[in-house]
């Protein structure tokens, strides 16, 4: 599972929500794309956690469970999922504040709630190495 690109483990993910989106279309509660999307992720070989609540320290103060990231895939892509008729801002912060306080590169937004899954996606990117891309690319296969 590990030797998925992270290109490739982000194309997946965004194939998956592109499908789910147009078979069930906006409208429904954040829990429900959760539950559905993981378990395709998971049907496609890739590793997910649902409701990860990571622990950071910070200034000698521990916090645990300080915030859960909606879906972690294959323990390096922060999935973070709305259901909302407007995109905020905020959300694309928390997302990186996510990643920044994790030391992952990627996170992706997908607001369910947007007329098409192309206007609900945003992809944060923390500070990629310099052999890892910025593509966004979607799994053609089918």
């Amino acid at each position: 599972m590990q030797d998925r690109t992270l290109d490739d483990v982000t194309g997946e993910v965004v194939d998956a929500a592109m499908k789910l989106h147009g078979a069930l279309g906006p409208g429904l509660l954040e829990s429900v794309y959760e539950t559905i999307l993981a378990r395709d992720l998971e049907r496609r070989g890739l590793g997910v956690i649902r409701q990860h609540a990571p622990s950071f320290d910070y200034d000698g103060l521990h916090f645990a469970e300080a915030f859960r990231i909606d879906l972690l895939v294959q323990d390096r892509v922060v999935v973070e999922i709305k259901s909302t008729d407007s995109f905020h801002p905020v959300y694309a912060k928390q997302v990186l504040t996510y990643l920044r306080l994790m030391g992952l590169p990627v996170g992706l937004l997908l607001n369910f709630g947007a007329p098409t899954m192309k206007e609900g996606l945003r992809r944060i990117v923390n500070n990629l190495s310099p052999g890892e891309t910025t593509h966004l690319r979607v799994n053609q296969q089918g």
